[in-house]
């Protein structure tokens, strides 16, 4: 029996970096040059098959010198999955603002780019110093440690850390992609022990760990395990020690003429098959065909009548064969193997196949591509769904149903929601982004849409966000004011200012507290009184429904100063008055915060007086005696010579 891990073959990162450049090969203009900045992937074979094809790997001293010899004519150049140095990369843009003809593709894996940053922001000249798990001459590593700044080294165990101090700086931990997770783990919590302020994170790449752990249970059971992938690979290195531990009959091939004959066959033989991320599915297929012709298992003349041709454009039925993570294999009944990417499945990028589907499965795909020299052809589900339920798009138009989608990228003008495989436009406009904002923060969130514009001639089909969102939020609104009532009070936050009030949103409507109304005394700006941002407690004083005014109040009674003051104080109450302005008939004089009362001319003195300013001065304080509250005209009387009065009737 022979089985092929589900995590053999290309990871997604590599697979990315081998469709850009299949598209830059198919898409070629006249005279144009494609090269790969060193060898796009670790596959000697691989890379040989691109030669053939004029796409030639070249270093970095050699990029200028290239594109010189173009002489104006295209020139494109693929920066490979392990990354460049930083210096390289910005070198690159240099030359691309110098030569128009000059096209820079960047496939660099995610998961080093993420290395990149990190090891970028969590740096600096003195305080830190950069740790890397991997190997010093791979091209990701020298990569990795150009964004590093200050001290930096690169190690492969343990026992090259134990030796060195660095408790003077802060250690930042990071892997390389490909290295050995258990490794790795031991080199974590040796550093957590040694150094608390170490900033450690988790750089292996997840598809490596699968690969790794999945490759390791298939060893364990099996009498001869083969692991297929370039001698250069660093990932096929650690896969290849991984099984070996676990297998003691591990060979190491490139591809299915490297197979060594002397390992066992026949009944009862266990064997699997395993592969790093730089080998081509072709390569896997073709090795588990050997082998199991090896097996005296006579595969050509078992499938020659029966296989049948494909070709692209096709829709045909597969038979589900195996199943990982990032896409499916079938049996589509012909000479090649339909490899089904989980983008042609399903928009979800949490959507988990193993959940979606299982072995045996019947699936209808259409053909995008078919590669009869590597035994494969790229199908897709989403473009057969979107045939069969173009029309519910047409019937949503006509309904006014409101659809959900996740929105699939950023184009000219707006964006594309994917709705159950069928592509509907946004206009900026209909986004709900205000204009000039920016539309990438909706780049992979899932929307409601609703359609406005529907072609069903040219599948075209326009859709706005916006609407949803305004009808929602006049739904709102209108149940909002069916609820208010005059009199009630609600906790509002004050949206802004203006210089005749205030306008405060009392959770959905906007309501206005006019200046008179923030303060019992006369204020020139709301500023002096409340600040955008705000909460505050309102009640409203007048609707209307029909122009949509609410108008609020702020002040009450227990904020008047006058009320204050009153339920305080009463005639014949002595109190201390500040001289606050001086007339010819009197002085005004501050008894309470915002309070003042007049005291008269003729109440100042015992004697005759010719001017008050003659006994008082502004800014005095003086005892006063209240002789008079006016509450309905708010006006108080005071007097100094009532005080006289009384010392002498006390006398």
């Amino acid at each position: 029996m022979i089985r092929i891990s589900q995590y053999a073959g290309f990871c997604p990162g590599v697979k990315h970096a081998v469709e850009i450049l299949r598209q830059a090969i198919e898409k070629r203009r006249q005279g144009e040059t494609i090269c790969t900045l060193g060898p796009l992937i670790h596959n000697r074979l691989f890379c040989r098959q691109l030669e053939k094809e004029g796409v030639y790997a070249i270093g970095e001293d050699e990029i200028e010198e290239k594109l010189r010899a173009a002489q104006g004519a295209p020139f494109t150049l693929v920066v490979r999955t392990h990354g460049i140095r930083k210096e390289v990369s910005d070198r690159l843009r240099t030359l691309q603002a110098q030569y128009p003809n000059f096209r820079v593709l960047d496939t660099t894996c995610s998961y080093v780019k993420r290395l990149h940053r990190l090891a970028e922001q969590n740096t600096d000249e003195t305080s830190t110093v950069f740790l890397f798990f991997g190997v010093p001459d791979h091209p990701e590593t020298i990569g990795v440690i150009s964004y590093a700044k200050g001290e930096k080294y690169v190690f492969s165990g343990i026992e090259q850390l134990q030796n060195m101090d660095f408790s003077k700086k802060t250690p930042v931990l990071c892997s390389q992609t490909t290295q050995n997770a258990k490794k790795y783990e031991k080199t974590k919590n040796f550093l957590k022990k040694l150094y608390t302020n170490a900033k450690i994170f988790d750089t292996i790449c997840s598809v490596t760990e699968n690969r790794q752990t999945d490759a390791a249970e298939l060893a364990a059971s099996s009498d001869l395990m083969i692991v297929i992938g370039g001698k250069d690979s660093s990932n096929t290195q650690k896969l290849f020690e991984v099984c070996k531990l676990h297998c003691p009959d591990t060979r190491w091939i490139e591809s299915a003429d490297d197979l060594p004959t002397d390992f066992p066959v026949g009944n009862g033989i266990n064997a699997a098959i395993t592969a790093g991320a730089s080998t081509p599915d072709g390569t896997i297929m073709e090795v588990a065909k050997a082998m199991q012709e090896t097996q005296n298992i006579d595969f050509e003349s078992m499938l020659e009548g029966s296989l049948k041709t494909l070709h692209t454009g096709e829709t045909v039925t597969g038979t589900v064969v195996t199943i990982n993570e990032n896409e499916i294999n079938l049996d589509l009944g012909a000479k090649v193997t339909g490899v089904l990417p989980k983008e042609q499945i399903t928009d979800d990028p949490a959507a988990k196949l193993s959940e979606m589907f299982k072995t045996g499965d019947r699936v209808d795909v259409f053909v995008i591509r078919v590669e009869d020299g590597k035994g494969l052809a790229t199908v897709s589900k989403t473009r057969v769904d979107r045939d069969n339920s173009w029309v519910f798009l047409r019937d949503a138009q006509e309904s006014g149903e409101v659809l959900e989608g996740v929105v699939s990228s950023v184009v000219k003008g707006g964006v594309l929601v994917s709705v159950k495989s069928n592509t509907v436009f946004v206009p900026a406009s209909q986004t709900g982004i205000a204009r000039g904002g920016d539309l990438s923060v909706l780049n992979g969130t899932r929307q409601r849409v609703k359609i406005l514009e529907f072609d069903e001639s040219k599948r075209r089909a326009l859709g706005s966000i916006k609407a949803i969102l305004n009808e929602e939020r006049r739904a709102k609104e209108a149940e909002i004011w069916e609820s208010l009532e005059v009199g009630k009070h609600y906790m509002g936050t004050v949206k802004n200012l203006t210089t005749y009030g205030a306008f405060v949103d009392i959770g959905g409507v906007d309501g206005m507290v006019h200046n008179t109304e923030l303060s019992w005394k006369r204020i020139k700006n709301p500023s002096e009184v409340v600040s955008v941002g705000q909460v505050i407690d309102v009640y409203i004083k007048e609707l209307d429904p029909e122009k949509k005014r609410i108008s609020l109040g702020y002040k009450t009674q227990e904020m008047d100063s006058w009320y204050q003051f009153t339920q305080k104080y009463k005639v014949g109450d002595i109190v201390p008055a500040k001289i606050v302005s001086i007339m010819p008939f009197g002085a005004f004089g501050e008894v309470y915060d915002g309070v003042d009362g007049l005291i008269h001319i003729s109440r100042i003195s015992a004697q005759r007086i010719n001017s008050p300013a003659d006994v008082l001065s502004i800014g005095e304080v003086v005892d006063v005696m209240i002789t008079e509250i006016d509450d309905e005209n708010r006006r108080l009387a005071l007097s100094i010579r009532a005080l006289h009065a009384e010392e002498e009737k006390a006398a």
